[in-house]
């Protein structure tokens, strides 16, 4: 067997924190409350996290790179009668698996922006529409919470199913970079320190929008009248 190359560090601390934001942003849901201020702020963070993902896809090193995994149909069936080489990186399904949960992710967090809870908090671009878009936003907000377990479910699902089934690892080489092979692949290339800038400048730029610290404060409440004098 031969130890390749296959993700790069920007990629795994991407998977990482968006495990860990998602999770969080999950608990905070259900628990309500205080901590639905910091639902917010997880929802910027992951806006955030995919802004720089969408980048590192186009500029990152070579299996982090959409190009380089993203296939159509015919390559789906080709994997599915097992004459798929192997890349080092996902296969055809996996790629199907990654488009969806950056998409449900994006969306989720899109709606989740503009979302209210009608008691004390409002998203950060809330502003940007009407209460009754926000209340439609905030239904759809909810129904694509169950859409997001229903993938991470699937996800975590073929996690096992290649680690059991097939003997394929696949926890270990998004925590180390390195994958075992059968036969040696070409080392991964690209991803330089001036892609890492643009992407991580991308990502903060995204979640700097998703914040809505760019837009202007609210007018004050007006000033009570003065009460009128006795007599």
């Amino acid at each position: 067997m031969h130890i390749q190359k296959t993700w790069d560090l920007p990629l795994r601390l991407f998977h990482w924190l968006l495990v860990a934001s998602v999770s969080a942003a999950f608990i905070t849901a259900q628990i309500g409350g205080n901590l639905m201020v910091w639902h917010g702020r997880l929802g910027v963070l992951i806006a955030g996290l995919l802004g720089f993902r969408l980048v590192w896809g186009l500029v990152g090193s070579t299996h982090a790179r959409f190009a380089s995994f993203v296939r159509g149909p015919a390559a789906i069936k080709a994997y599915l009668a097992g004459r798929w080489p192997e890349t080092g990186g996902h296969n055809p399904l996996g790629a199907l698996s990654v488009l969806a949960l950056i998409g449900i992710l994006a969306f989720q967090t899109g709606t989740g922006l503009l979302a209210n809870d009608d008691i004390s908090f409002n998203g950060p671009l809330f502003d940007l529409v009407s209460k009754e878009t926000s209340d439609t936003l905030t239904k759809v907000h909810h129904l694509g919470e169950k859409l997001v377990m229903l993938l991470v479910g699937l996800h975590l699902a073929a996690i096992v199913f290649y680690g059991r089934v097939k003997g394929h690892k696949l926890v270990g080489p998004m925590i180390t970079g390195r994958k075992e092979s059968a036969l040696p692949l070409a080392a991964p290339t690209g991803g330089g320190l001036l892609a890492l800038v643009l992407a991580v400048g991308c990502g903060l730029a995204v979640a700097y929008g998703a914040s809505g610290a760019w837009m202007p404060a609210p007018p004050p409440p007006p000033a009570a009248a003065p009460a009128a004098p006795a007599g």
